[in-house]
């Protein structure tokens, strides 16, 4: 298409874009070329957008893909920042119904942040309910102590 798909520009259904249909699987890569043309005109689009009027003292930023989120979160809110991985091994993925998909999975917005970045936390989440959920209550412990 001449203009890649974002969902308020080209009236795409927002909530069937969350899910893991063959819906979003039909825009996924002309999304993705769409927001590395905005990350490449202004790094701090999406990040700037994630926390437009956020007032509260802790708030998640979820699903950032590169290197570029991690480094504007950190100049502009410093050492407050903290930076959770969550893990899943490829088995445990593949019974979740994910299929390696080339040119999508290893793409800059599916691994951008495997190497680089040392996070502050980092979570695996196996299918072990009781072991994911001592982790987050570590670090929801650890976030009440920064209040």
């Amino acid at each position: 298409p001449a203009d890649p798909p974002s969902p308020q520009e080209h009236g795409l259904d927002f909530q069937r874009l969350l899910d893991a249909s063959a819906y979003k699987e039909m825009f996924r890569q002309d999304m993705i070329r769409w927001g590395e043309e905005k990350r490449h005109t202004d790094p701090g689009f999406f990040c700037r957008a994630a926390v437009e009027g956020a007032l509260q003292p802790v708030w998640v930023v979820s699903d950032t893909r590169r290197l570029s989120d991690v480094e504007w979160f950190r100049d502009v809110y410093g050492d407050v920042v903290q930076t959770v991985r969550v893990v899943a091994t490829e088995e445990t993925r593949k019974r979740r119904n994910w299929v390696f998909v080339t040119g999508v999975d290893d793409a800059e917005s599916e691994c951008g942040l495997d190497q680089g970045v040392a996070f502050d936390w980092v979570i695996t989440n196996d299918g072990d309910k009781v072991a994911l959920g001592e982790q987050l209550e570590m670090l929801l412990q650890s976030l009440h102590r920064s209040l």
